[in-house]
């Protein structure tokens, strides 16, 4: 059978003249909306065996729409489809070259719903779709990080504040800190997907149907996990996309401030890490070059999600109910997202677990700016003074350490004595950069026997 649509819009009865050739083509979704063509033959399906068990369609009509949208779909996957901007967009090509193969019956299946309700379903069915093809990938994401974590558990590095030292910590912590961001994007998005899997099908254009339908039984096929309660909403509702796109603009921070400090930390200047040949590039002028583009152009791409996300809210701000065609503006905005958001994932999940730690750098770095300084300051506490004395008595330990260029560790007892009469030899024991990581043993600090036990905890919760 030709694979030739029927030109003539299913729509067009009610007008006198034909759509303007340039209107026709700006209305138009086709272009971008057939990617969800799948979960538009799924809510079909589960349409179409709903109108049977009530006794609309029957058993023979079944099995010719299902044969159909079979074929539909085996034409889209072969790329044998012909798109049609004529048809406006996803349901309306399917339902008319459904139309073309099996004639009249094709034209019943619309019986009951609207596009309206159609395209509430199929977004849905499309965002539950990605929800569930990206939480793996941020869990791969996790995985390399605890990795990372568990092997540089000993490894120390400067903590930072303002960008400016402030206490040793190890690197496997400082990568705990960025698994436990990542654990509450996982968290959000299994919230999210709660409120995504509501379905908004059988509430026709906006008040329902004077058919018999049971929506329960197409949520049920569908894998809904409730239906939407009042038809005006259900058609009108984006709260689905602008929370999946919010989640998405929080993980796509979290993942902006990360590589920030994977640029930084890969830099010359600091010579922290190596990221792998194959996250980089070169340069076209200057042979010298490792550019760090992977992170770079994560951190970049995180304004266009933070973009979409404004896109969404401001389509929506003014909308009366209930479905406008502005609505047609919400599957752009959303489907960069979901792209934008598996491409980053999958790039971070391959090159995190793939860094390589200069520990002899990190270890340097951290003697440098006087990170211990607070645990001199806790020690003298220890030994009777007030904490507002000792952090009086080891500035002034600092303001001799940065003329003489001396470390804390590094100055004689006698030099620590002039400062304050209460410091005695054990007082080299809290000055080491492993003293100072390893006092830090409590649940949440940085001690490396701490760092294994959260790794352990981290890999028993992601499984």
């Amino acid at each position: 059978m030709s694979n030739q649509h029927n030109q003539e819009k299913l729509s067009s009865a009610r007008f006198s003249e034909s759509t303007d050739a340039f209107v026709e083509a700006f209305t138009a979704s086709i272009q971008f909306d057939q990617r969800m063509y799948r979960q538009d033959i799924q809510g079909s399906i589960a349409h179409a065996k709903m109108l049977t068990k009530v006794g609309i369609l029957d058993d023979a009509e079944l099995q010719s729409i299902l044969e159909g949208l079979a074929q539909v779909q085996s034409e889209i996957e072969a790329g044998e489809f012909n798109w049609s901007i004529q048809q406006e967009d996803i349901h309306m090509n399917i339902e008319a070259r459904l139309t073309s193969i099996i004639g009249f019956t094709g034209k019943k299946l619309h019986t009951g719903r609207s596009r309206n309700d159609q395209v509430a379903t199929d977004i849905r069915l499309y965002i539950r779709d990605e929800i569930d093809a990206i939480l793996p990938e941020l869990t791969r994401l996790q995985q390399g990080m605890l990795l990372l974590a568990e092997r540089e558990a000993d490894s120390i590095m400067p903590g930072f504040t303002h960008l400016q030292t402030a206490q040793p910590v190890t690197f496997g912590h400082h990568m705990l800190a960025w698994f436990e961001m990542i654990k509450r994007d996982v968290e959000r998005l299994q919230d999210c997907r709660k409120r995504v899997n509501t379905s908004p099908l059988g509430s026709a254009a906006l008040a329902g149907t004077t058919y018999p339908i049971d929506r329960a039984y197409t949520a049920e096929l569908l894998g809904f996990e409730r239906i939407s309660e009042n038809s005006l909403d259900g058609v009108s509702d984006r709260d689905f996309a602008i929370e999946f796109t919010a989640f998405a603009a929080t993980l796509m921070m979290h993942l902006s401030r990360f590589s920030e400090e994977l640029v930084l930390w890969s830099s010359a200047q600091f010579q922290f890490i190596d990221l792998p040949d194959r996250f980089c590039t070169g340069s076209s002028i200057m042979p010298q070059k490792k550019n760090p583009d992977v992170p770079e152009l994560v951190r970049g791409k995180t304004g266009r999600v933070y973009g979409h996300l404004m896109s969404l809210l401001t389509l929506m701000k003014s909308q009366p109910l209930a479905y406008n065609k502005d609505n047609q503006e919400d599957k752009e905005p959303l489907f960069d997202t979901v792209d934008t958001v598996r491409g980053s994932l999958r790039a971070f999940a391959d090159m995190i677990p793939a860094i390589i730690v200069k520990r002899e750098n990190t270890y340097k770095a951290a003697k440098q700016g006087f990170s211990t300084a607070t645990d001199l300051a806790d020690y003298l506490v220890g030994k009777g003074l007030a904490f507002r004395d000792s952090h009086e008595v080891v500035g002034l330990a600092v303001a001799h350490g940065i003329k003489t260029e001396e470390d804390l560790s590094e100055m004689s007892l006698e030099t620590l004595q002039s400062f304050c009469d209460k410091i005695t030899e054990d007082v080299f024991e809290v000055l080491t950069l492993e003293g100072s990581v390893a006092a830090r043993d409590h649940i949440g600090g940085t001690a490396p026997n701490q760092v294994r036990a959260a790794v352990a905890r981290a890999k028993a919760l992601i499984g």
